[in-house]
């Protein structure tokens, strides 16, 4: 099923997952914050080895991955000093004292501009918002609405579903379901864009048609081989193509 087979006019709502659909973290990895090495001796870390590095960060993410309902940035705040905890823990080389840990943890959570947005997204989403009603369905934390507020793109989403607020995260029906409520539409009449093909399997069972996108042109080749039965893009300027 593509978006190809909507009638004229039907189309009433995009929704859209938020990492890497519209945005990515500005250091290059979702938990290391812009100020990081403020906090962590750059050179000490990387002379860590990347096993050992990845091992720490999965370590901590098994902690924040069980935290279901986190309702405002002050609890997201510290849950994420527990996170660091963690993190420290497993790399004791690092010699992280809880001063430095808390301060990583509100970098965080309370810097604005711990993502970037994709130019298309940017240039698109203002756009988009003149013809469609737009929703965030995403699987993050309540920090996620303020970097949208930051770059001023909060105002064009008349709904913006966190995962860590409703207590469930995609594929979960409630994260669509709640988008479709706020929104006043149909399954039929939303479209949902998500990197994840497994979070696109969501919204289909739910009849919401949906387009699995994928930056990275390897990865898009590849699945374009592996999945046919589904719609790929590879920028937003691909999604404008197909309604236009």
């Amino acid at each position: 099923m593509t978006i190809k087979n909507l009638q004229r006019g039907q189309l009433k709502a995009i929704l859209f997952d938020s990492g890497r659909v519209l945005n990515e973290p500005k250091s290059g990895h979702w938990f290391i914050p812009p100020n990081f090495f403020s906090y962590v001796n750059k050179e000490k870390f990387y002379s860590i080895s990347s096993k050992k590095r990845e091992e720490a960060f999965f370590h901590s993410s098994q902690y924040i991955k069980q935290q279901n309902l986190i309702i405002n940035e002050k609890e997201e705040y510290a849950h994420f000093i527990q996170f660091y905890r963690i993190f420290a823990g497993c790399l004791p080389e690092l010699a992280l004292d809880d001063i430095s840990i808390q301060a990583i943890a509100k970098d965080l959570v309370f810097n604005p501009s711990k993502y970037t947005f994709f130019e298309d997204a940017v240039q698109l989403i203002p756009k988009l918002s003149r013809h469609y009603k737009l929703a965030v369905v995403s699987d993050a934390w309540p920090s996620l609405e303020g970097v949208f507020n930051k770059a001023n793109l909060r105002a064009y989403f008349s709904s913006f579903v966190i995962s860590s607020k409703k207590g469930v995260t995609k594929p979960n029906p409630l994260m669509y379901q709640s988008a479709l409520v706020e929104l006043n539409i149909s399954p039929k009449q939303a479209i949902f864009v998500d990197d994840s093909i497994r979070n696109c399997n969501g919204a289909l069972k739910l009849g919401i048609q949906s387009l699995v996108i994928n930056r990275n042109w390897k990865l898009y080749l590849l699945n374009k081989l592996m999945h046919r039965d589904y719609h790929f893009i590879r920028h937003l300027y691909d999604l404008k193509d197909l309604l236009d």
